[in-house]
């Protein structure tokens, strides 16, 4: 059977931006530029000979056929991400961490999480910045400052408000299992601890 698909790429803009009702912050997570996002939905618009979007001053909102698409659509994806998700291949994930350059690194205990997980290939980047992340050259960052972030999952890994450091992930990647292990690492890490004040403790979440 052979599935009468439109270009991923442009179904992937549309999703993002029907969720977020916005093609700055859909750009934002695809690491694209708005302009780049709307254009692929206006060709899947052509495609499909119907329009997706109503387009208002500051607003976007989905039209009768966009509300009806996206559920589909969506689910589509959810689809592809379990089955990948459920993939075994053999050998190491690639982790890839970026660190500010202030940060000191014997706060993680790399080498013991690196011992605790002979599954995880964990590599680190520092200096690194918001700019590596968007750009894929990491997977996950510890980066300093207030950290909203729109389309990112952000954990403070200190106590108190202001400037601190934060855990940042790509919202669509945020629960794949090496994060997921990563972060549950940091969790863990004992504040009883005589260098308790040196290590970093989640403490809350920042969302978009």
């Amino acid at each position: 059977m052979t599935y009468a698909l439109p270009p991923l790429n442009a179904l992937r803009a549309f999703e993002a931006a029907a969720r977020h009702l916005s093609f700055k912050l859909a750009a934002h997570e695809l690491h694209v530029t708005p302009a780049a996002v709307g254009q692929q939905v206006k060709a899947l618009e052509a495609r499909l000979g119907v329009q997706l979007f109503e387009r208002l001053h500051k607003q976007l909102i989905l039209t009768a056929a966009g509300q009806a698409y996206l559920p589909g659509v969506s689910e589509g994806f959810r689809h592809i991400a379990e089955a990948t998700s459920q993939l075994k291949p053999s050998g190491t994930v690639l982790l890839q961490l970026g660190v500010h350059g202030s940060f000191d690194l014997r706060r993680l205990d790399l080498a013991e999480f690196r011992s605790a997980h002979a599954d995880i290939g964990l590599r680190v980047l520092q200096p690194a910045g918001l700019h590596e992340l968007v750009e894929g050259k990491v997977d996950l960052l510890i980066a300093r400052g207030l950290s909203r972030h729109p389309g990112y999952r952000c954990d403070r890994l200190n106590e108190g408000s202001g400037l601190g450091d934060w855990l940042i992930a790509p919202e669509g990647t945020a629960d794949c299992p090496e994060i997921v292990s990563f972060r549950e690492w940091l969790r863990a890490l004992p504040a009883e601890n005589p260098l308790a004040n040196r290590r970093p403790r989640l403490v809350g979440i920042s969302g978009s």
